[in-house]
């Protein structure tokens, strides 16, 4: 279950205590979920029951409760607890390998997209300077891919960009991009040159060779014999960065934050690197039905660096 889908389980609970007439207010367009905080209880949390406790004349802990009944064992959740004065918190089933990687190709490159924004409307002041008008344009198509109607018209809000001049055909359209929307966008660009070169310590080659090494993976695989498969349970720290990869396109976008796409491209990309060992056979090894978990999974992180990095407006080469 992602963040996009406990928010609209929980507006559904919302929307039954309304319809069953245990409640009396107004359904929220979104029901906003976030990460607990540290020494909170679960995984993820949300403040509705405060939020309506007011237009409904009644205790948070009392609207908390209702919602609670509802929301005990709906599909995804382990376990829902209150906390506070009247917060909801969220424990999650564990997603188990084979479901991940069967969600990430059904998907393909719009896995971690969604309508949790939907109804919002988003204006960006038309941006007159390079950076913002890069910042803006990726702060959109996140949007976008929330369910937002975003777009540039005259009036919207400025996100704050760092102030300076920057060439974006100096580095190419890749190095240019990445350069630019790496940093925070309140932050000073990346220096520009070492993005050019083909090294480990160049953070978008990494991100690239690792799509790269997924695609080589999937041919080398193939003629092996060895085809994805999902029979088999994978637990890497590679599955982890994957299930949080629709979270995090979700908090960039409501943040304004493209900078977090692509730092958890990074860490994508460097799982998957120090995966991409064991993934074939090696040897005399004869392959397994382990060996086509790995390589679904491996497929399956190429596949989300290839749609964080066309989120970034970045491309994803299938050789390096």
């Amino acid at each position: 279950m992602t963040p996009a889908d406990l928010s609209l389980t929980v507006q559904h609970a919302v929307r039954r205590a309304v319809d069953d007439g245990a409640l009396r207010v107004d359904v929220p367009p979104r029901v906003k979920v976030e990460k607990a905080r540290p020494g909170g209880v679960g995984e993820y949390a949300s403040s509705v029951a405060l939020t309506l406790a007011r237009p409904a004349g009644r205790p948070a802990l009392d609207i908390a409760s209702l919602l609670k009944e509802r929301l005990d064992g709906a599909a995804g959740i382990l376990a829902v607890d209150i906390t506070g004065p009247g917060f909801l918190n969220f424990t999650l089933r564990p997603q188990d390998g084979a479901e991940l990687v069967r969600a990430v190709r059904a998907a393909g490159l719009s896995y971690g997209q969604g309508d949790a924004l939907a109804g919002e409307t988003v204006r960006f002041e038309p941006p007159a300077e390079a950076r913002a008008a890069v910042v803006v344009g990726c702060l959109t198509g996140l949007l976008r891919g929330q369910g937002a109607d975003a777009r540039a018209e005259a009036g919207g809000e400025r996100p704050y960009v760092h102030p300076g001049a920057y060439d974006v055909d100096a580095l190419g359209t890749d190095a240019a991009r990445w350069r630019l929307l790496r940093a925070a966008p309140h932050d000073r660009p990346l220096d520009g040159p070492p993005l050019l070169v083909r090294h480990e310590r160049n953070a978008l080659f990494r991100v690239q060779y690792a799509h790269s090494r997924a695609r080589r993976l999937l041919a080398n695989g193939a003629r092996l014999g060895v085809l994805p498969g999902y029979g088999t349970e994978v637990e890497d720290p590679l599955s982890a960065l994957l299930r949080d990869h629709p979270g995090v396109l979700l908090a960039a976008a409501r943040h304004r934050a493209p900078d977090r796409v692509a730092r958890h491209l990074e860490a994508v990309a460097d799982a998957l690197l120090g995966f991409q060992h064991t993934v074939l056979p090696l040897g005399d090894e004869k392959p397994s039905a382990a060996h086509r978990s790995r390589l679904a999974l491996a497929e399956a992180a190429g596949t989300v660096l290839a749609g964080g990095l066309s989120v970034l407006g970045i491309s994803a080469p299938d050789r390096i």
